[in-house]
Parts: structure tokens; C-alpha cells; sequence
């Protein structure tokens, strides 16, 4: 495990200011570079429970998307998929990362998809965990799209967010995990909380939403065969947002897949609820490849 000093340092973020964005970054740990990238509507610091582990082998380096956590844009370009990737790879140049493995929950693995496209030669390995799925369209979210476009939407989210009992249910993050009493305490504090508190980083965080258009995702059906790179999955056994099996599916799309890893008696936050079956499988996947 991390030394308590560098457990709280992975919790100083730093800004990148790259002109017209500025990107949030957390660093720890020694080794090769490992880029993660989190999920909507969550921050770099979804990432705490398995950092300790990865950071012994890794040198861990955790990015807020472009609308998420700390991270913003004032170029509208930035908020679409292929620009965050580019914003992204700025990022990483900027910190003196030109070689790493790449890993992605959620949405988050969505980017790692454009970013290893954009900067192939760069990526060593790419590790997925429940992510989108070329013509899958997950439960609500096309829906919170539709909503994010019409004025109010901010209120509705708002609304969402503060029930507990919404918070709990499908519709926001009980399709999340298996143990919904996990919703509750920190991870609150860390990721509902803030987008509660402040105005700004809610309609940041809509915008994000909004820019996620699943016309380009489903084009990865057939981009998905350029990623050369091993490509390992690491997937919640029991998500309802991205089923395992058709994750399955989506795999035999990639030309190098090194393993599929499935982690029981978890969901789409699969980091969250087993951070060490995630890490012990990560690890398994990025040593299988190297």
C-alpha cells in the first residue's frame, strides 16, 4: 500500500493550463506511466480506492475529463469526445508522458478509445472497464441528453442529485453498485456534493453531457480494429448499464485482446466496490502484455 504522505498527495491535484483549457491532474507512484480516466459525472478521485495498489508498480497519473471535476474548457470543441483526447494528450505532453498505458471506466473509457486513436504510437496498452458499447445505449442517459438541452435542465439534475432516494434508485446511481449503501458517505462528499455546492461545475458537467453524442461511439464498431495496442477488459460481472455479455461482443472487435477479466458481485462502478480485484486484475492484464 501507499505511505499515508503519498496516499494524501494522490489528493493534491494540480492544473495544466493549456490556453483555452486547463486540466486537473493527480500523480503518484513509481514505474511506468498509467493514465486512468474516470466516468460521468465523477472526477480523477474515483480512482483513490485502487491508486495505492497500481502506484507500486505504476507511475498513476488520474485526469478530470474535460466538464468533470476541475477540468474546463472555454472552446466548445473540447467537450466532444475526439477533443477531449486531444486536450488530453496536450496534458500528458505536458507532464513529460510519452509512453503509457491507458485505462477508462465508463465514459471515461469512451476517451481512452479517441486518445489511444489519436496517439497510437504512444499507448502501450489499453485496459476497459465498463464502458460504452458501439449500438448499445445505456439505460437514462439518452434521456438526461434530451433533458440537459432544455431549459431548467440544471434544476432537474439538481433535483436528482439531492434525493437520496433518487441518488439510489436507477435512475441515478443504483445501476451503479451492488452494495447502494456504498452511494452514501464519501463518495457523496466526493462526487455529489460538489456539483450540489456549485452552479458552475453543474452546468460544466451537463455540458460534458450533452457533447457525448453516440453517433461517433458507434462508429468504433469498425475504429475499434485499428487499436493495435494488448487491450484488456476488466469488467463489473453484474452491470445492467453495460452487460457483460454484450461487452463480450464488442471485444472480438479489437485485433490484440490480451484477457477479460470478470469481477463478481460488482457493477459499473466496479473500482468503487472491489478496488482490489480491480487492481490484482489490472496489473494481471498490463504484466500478460508487456
Amino acid at each position: 500500500m501507499l505511505p499515508a504522505a503519498n496516499a494524501s498527495s494522490f489528493r493534491q491535484a494540480h492544473l495544466i493550463d493549456l490556453g483555452a483549457a486547463r486540466v486537473c491532474c493527480r500523480r503518484v507512484g513509481t514505474g511506468p506511466a498509467l493514465v486512468l480516466l474516470h466516468g460521468f459525472p465523477l472526477s480523477g478521485l474515483t480512482w483513490r480506492k485502487v491508486v495505492p495498489e497500481l502506484a507500486q508498480r505504476f507511475t498513476c497519473y488520474t485526469l478530470d475529463l474535460v466538464g468533470l471535476g476541475e477540468s474546463r474548457s472555454g472552446a466548445a470543441v473540447d467537450y466532444s469526445s475526439p477533443g477531449q483526447a486531444v486536450v488530453l494528450r496536450q496534458a500528458l505532453r505536458a507532464q513529460g508522458v510519452t509512453s503509457y498505458a491507458l485505462m477508462g471506466n465508463d465514459t471515461g473509457g469512451w476517451i481512452a478509445r479517441e486518445l489511444a486513436l489519436l496517439d497510437a504510437g504512444h499507448v502501450t496498452h489499453l485496459v476497459l472497464t465498463n464502458t460504452e458499447i458501439p449500438g448499445h445505449r445505456p439505460p437514462w442517459i439518452p434521456l438526461y441528453q434530451t433533458l440537459a438541452r432544455l431549459p431548467g435542465s440544471q434544476a432537474v439534475l439538481r433535483g436528482v442529485l439531492a434525493s437520496r432516494w433518487v441518488r439510489r434508485s436507477p435512475m441515478g446511481f443504483g445501476g451503479c453498485f451492488v452494495d447502494r449503501a456504498l452511494i452514501d458517505g464519501e463518495f457523496a462528499d466526493l462526487f455529489v456534493a460538489p456539483l450540489l455546492a456549485d452552479p458552475d461545475r453543474l452546468a460544466a458537467a451537463l455540458r460534458f453531457l450533452v457533447e457525448m453524442q453516440f453517433v461517433r461511439l458507434d462508429r468504433f464498431a469498425e475504429l475499434h480494429g485499428q487499436l493495435s495496442m494488448p487491450v484488456g477488459f476488466v469488467w463489473g460481472a453484474d452491470d445492467p448499464t453495460f452487460p457483460e455479455a454484450t461487452a463480450r461482443a464488442m471485444a472480438a472487435q479489437f485485433p490484440n485482446v490480451v484477457g477479460f477479466r470478470s469481477i463478481p458481485r460488482t457493477k459499473l462502478l466496479l473500482h468503487e466496490e472491489q478496488p482490489d480485484a480491480v487492481a490484482a486484475a489490472v496489473v494481471e492484464v498490463l504484466t500478460a502484455a508487456a
